[in-house]
């Protein structure tokens, strides 16, 4: 007994070790941003912080397409690799991560070529930091995905650390325009781009990435659709919100986020880090991955409502003149309660889309995104049209909940198909499309012989049937 109670608290620390990191290295990523975010909303303005707020979608649209490629089939397939089979994984991932930089980065050059104004200088900035800002990214999970947290950590704090230098040098010598920001935001990102290779001994070879993601075609794709249809949804609900209602309101509806920014850095922190332990539950105790996601989601939800709570007596008092100015701060709280219930919503769908990550069901999970991004996209540019700020936000807390559980509903069925589901099921051998080793690539520890294949990471049930216990 008291073996099995050492042997839970061990596991429980190592769990709390490397989540914390995760937690870590996201407090550090978002600070970066969400500084530059505040700095713009209180220097230079609605009009200019929504022009900003448009470029970020943008960002955030162009990182996700890149992590469905490149890092989304690392952390599934290199989890925890042996050293030689990562460093052989992370050339061709982050060189693929360059790449897709380089291609959407001529993209948003173009974009800004042809809007002109204070928005198409915006997206010029951001057309010259795209690979950089991919790059970066990239190395964070590549990190993440061999247990070394720390490494991402000591990454974005150089990123961080060279930001808040810049942005003191912008400010001495007096260029406040969103073009300057965005650029410093971009090129310091690039410059800790630059420092992980020396951190992994790996150089990014973009000359792999053709080879990379027709090594992961069966992942790829559908991570790809997956990512960039969420991430679609969020950038064309934004540019219909500016076509709309200008924007100003969009100013008001991202600032509405920046308020929720300290929990969002909790959220991704852990988010982060979900699909390796999930995969190591997977392969461990699969019998508990359900528990493990619906732990994590509403572990994640609870603190959200509290964060809620939080905002909801202190920014009236003070705080969001502050944060955001005393133009901005009072449409955005009027937005606190809707953006909490959203959010709160996205906790649940983290853990269950950490679940069908771990599992490989790249079909069910892009299922669900294509679903919850539809009504997302829908709802919210819905709400905008017929009330504006409060009517978008709104409508995309009624589309979350409605997407989140079609997610459930797909993780369940995904459980039960693998033989993880509490009826009780003969779990099939499965080697798993998703555990295919490359050709020619360095094999884990534990390799069972076979040209190509792993061993099935999942273990079979007891008779008297599967234990519960999941997070995502």
């Amino acid at each position: 007994m008291l073996n099995r109670a050492g042997g839970a608290r061990n596991l429980g620390l190592k769990l709390a070790h490397r989540f914390g990191w995760g937690l870590a290295d996201q407090g550090m990523s978002s600070l970066s941003n969400a500084a530059l975010s505040f700095y713009v909303a209180r220097e230079l303005g609605a009009t200019e912080f929504g022009a900003f707020s448009i470029v970020y979608v943008t960002y955030s649209f162009a990182l996700n397409a890149s992590r469905g490629l490149a890092t989304e089939p690392l952390l599934v397939r290199f989890s925890h690799a042996e050293i030689r089979a990562w460093r052989w994984a992370v050339k061709r991932s982050t060189g693929t991560s360059v790449v897709a930089g380089i291609a959407m980065g001529i993209c948003a050059l173009m974009a800004g070529a042809a809007i002109k104004g204070t928005l198409g200088v915006a997206f010029i900035a951001l057309g010259l930091s795209m690979p950089g800002l991919m790059l970066q990214d990239s190395w964070r999970y590549a990190f993440f995905a061999l247990g070394r947290g720390s490494h991402s950590l000591l990454n974005d704090t150089v990123w961080t650390i060279a930001m808040f230098v810049a942005m003191v040098a912008l400010r001495v010598l007096h260029y406040d325009s969103v073009f300057w920001f965005v650029l410093i935001w971009g090129m310091t990102a690039t410059f800790a781009a630059c420092i992980g290779p020396l951190q992994s001994r790996v150089i990014p070879n973009p000359l792999c990435a053709l080879e990379w993601m027709a090594r992961n075609r069966d992942l790829g794709p559908r991570f790809l659709a997956e990512n960039t249809s969420n991430a679609g949804a969020v950038q064309l609900r934004i540019y219909c919100i500016g076509g709309i209602a200008g924007l100003a309101t969009v100013a008001y509806v991202q600032a509405a986020g920046l308020l929720l920014g300290p929990f969002l850095v909790v959220f991704m922190g852990i988010s982060i880090v979900t699909v390796p332990e999930a995969a190591r539950v997977l392969r461990n105790s699969p019998h508990h991955l359900r528990r493990y996601c619906l732990l994590v989601g509403a572990a994640l939800a609870i603190g959200c409502a509290l964060w809620g709570v939080a905002l909801l007596a202190t920014i009236p008092r003070g705080l969001g003149d502050l944060l955001l100015g005393a133009k901005l701060w009072r449409p955005a709280y009027a937005l606190v309660i809707p953006y909490t219930i959203t959010v709160m919503g996205s906790c649940f769908t983290q853990g269950a889309m950490a679940g069908l990550h771990a599992l490989g069901a790249a079909h069910r999970s892009l299922r669900s995104m294509i679903f919850g991004s539809a009504l997302y996209l829908g709802l919210g540019v819905g709400g905008a049209f017929y009330h504006g700020a409060a009517g978008t936000v709104w409508g995309t807390a009624i589309a979350t909940w409605l997407g989140t559980m079609m997610w459930w509903a797909q993780l369940h069925t995904g459980l039960r198909e693998a033989g993880h589901s509490k009826v009780r099921v003969p779990l099939l051998h499965l080697a798993g499309r998703h555990r295919r080793v490359p050709a020619g690539q360095p094999r884990s520890p534990g390799h069972d012989g076979r040209p190509g294949v792993r061993p099935a990471p999942l273990r079979a049930p007891s008779p008297i049937g599967p234990d519960p216990s999941e997070i995502g």
